[in-house]
């Protein structure tokens, strides 16, 4: 079979793929990933499928087999990111004795101030906060991968001085 006969094949025979990748992963973005991921694979790999043999099988294999590999790269390699001034708050806000309203105030507070970020940082901030890779987040917002690095690293510092500021508020109001 030639590569255009098997693209032609691929094309017209994809579409049941798009149901199973939304019920693998619950999320219709990740889920047009995966769609994409096992293509490219099936094109990349398409010397390895044999004329006549099943074609649905063999890209749920696929199609499986990398959702199971991504499934078990992000357990062995959680996300990691700066959480020093949150890892403060949290910590301050759970103590015995805290108040629950406190808390979520303090909580809704952090919250307000990630979404008051310049949007330019707040978006690269949230996905990678969601967990996606610098190099995915780069490829979602069509910029360069040190920008996305670098307003990355302003959001963090921004946010964290201004949890100091209002730990500060905060300590203050509790001392009275």
């Amino acid at each position: 079979m030639s590569a255009t006969e098997f693209q032609e094949l691929l094309t017209a025979e994809s579409d049941f793929l798009k149901p199973f990748a939304i019920h693998l992963t619950r999320d219709p973005v990740l889920a047009q990933d995966l769609y994409q991921e096992t293509l490219y694979r099936a094109l990349a790999n398409s010397e390895k499928y044999r004329t006549g043999s099943n074609l649905k099988a063999w890209l749920y294999t696929i199609m499986k087999n990398i959702f199971i590999n991504d499934f078990r790269k992000k357990r062995k390699h959680p996300v990691m990111f700066d959480t020093a001034a949150l890892t403060l708050t949290t910590d301050r806000l759970m103590r015995p004795g805290s108040n629950t309203g406190e808390m979520n105030l303090r909580l809704k507070e952090i919250q307000q101030l990630v979404y008051a970020l310049p949007e330019i940082f707040r978006k690269p901030f949230l996905l990678y906060f969601q967990g996606f890779k610098y190099e995915e987040i780069a490829r979602m917002l069509h910029e360069p991968l040190g920008t996305i690095k670098s307003r990355i690293h302003f959001a963090r510092k921004i946010l964290k001085s201004r949890m100091k500021y209002f730990e500060r508020i905060w300590d203050n109001a509790s001392a009275s």
